[in-house]
C-alpha cells in the first residue's frame, strides 16, 4: 500500500467521524456527569444602596473592608449636626501597586491589572463615601490608578543635556545609564474590578455580621 493510498484512507476515515460526531451530538460523548456549570456572577453596583443601619456600625465595615487592601490615611464617618446629616469620607495612602511578584499584596486584581502594574509603576487610592440618605445609605467606592511620569524612561538612548552628568553608579553590560526622577503622577483610569471586590466585601460584612444591640432606656 502506498504512501498516497494511505493518506486517503486517513483522510476519508476523519470524514467520516466528523459526521457521526455532528449527527449523534456531542452531549453522547460528554456525558453531563460533570456537575452543574459555575454560577454566573452578576457584579454588585457602584454606588450601592444599603437599607436603614446603625452608622456607627456600617462605618466599622466600611473601615475594616478597606484596611484589607490599603493603609488608611483619613477617615470621618458620617455623621448627624443639628438637623443636617454630613456624608461620610474615607481616603487610603497612594501605594505603588502589588506586581505578578507579590501575590499576596490585595490591592490588585489578577489579570490586566496585574501585569500592568508590574511592567509600569502604577499606584492606586482609594476613596470611600458613606452618603445618608431618606431610606439608608449610598456607598460609593472609588479606586483611582495613576503611573509615574519619569523625565528619562529606563534604556532610553537620548537624555536631556542638562543631566548627561547626572547617571547612576549602577552599569549595565559596562554602560552607565541616566538618573531617573519622578515628575508627578498623572491618571489612568479606574480600577473597576478592585471597587467591585471592596464593594463586594463592603455589603458581605453589612450581611453577615450582627449589628451591636442597643440597650432600652
Amino acid at each position: 500500500m502506498n504512501f498516497d493510498h494511505k493518506r486517503m484512507q486517513f483522510a476519508w476515515a476523519s470524514s467520516l467521524i466528523a459526521v457521526l460526531v455532528a449527527s449523534v451530538g456531542c452531549h453522547h460523548f460528554w456525558p453531563n456527569n460533570f456537575g452543574p456549570p459555575p454560577p454566573v456572577t452578576v457584579p454588585v453596583s457602584n454606588p450601592a444602596h444599603v437599607g436603614s443601619v446603625d452608622p456607627t456600625f456600617l462605618w466599622q465595615q466600611v473601615v475594616d473592608t478597606v484596611d484589607d487592601y490599603f493603609r488608611i490615611a483619613s477617615e470621618a464617618p458620617a455623621r448627624r449636626e443639628n438637623d443636617t446629616w454630613l456624608e461620610g469620607r474615607l481616603r487610603s495612602y497612594p501605594e505603588v501597586s502589588g506586581t505578578t511578584f507579590e501575590p499576596w499584596r490585595r490591592d490588585t486584581t489578577r489579570g490586566f491589572e496585574r501585569i500592568q502594574s508590574t511592567f509600569q509603576t502604577v499606584r492606586r487610592t482609594a476613596t470611600v463615601r458613606v452618603v445618608p440618605e431618606a431610606t439608608g445609605y449610598l456607598i460609593d467606592v472609588n479606586v483611582l490608578k495613576e503611573q509615574e511620569d519619569i523625565d528619562n524612561p529606563q534604556f532610553a538612548t537620548a537624555s536631556n543635556p542638562s543631566q548627561q552628568q547626572d547617571v547612576s553608579s549602577d552599569a549595565v553590560s559596562g554602560l552607565a545609564l541616566p538618573a531617573q526622577s519622578t515628575l508627578g503622577w498623572y491618571e489612568i483610569g479606574r480600577d473597576r474590578e478592585l471597587e467591585q471586590r471592596i464593594m463586594e466585601n463592603i455589603l458581605g460584612r453589612i450581611t453577615d455580621v450582627e449589628e451591636p444591640k442597643h440597650k432600652r432606656r
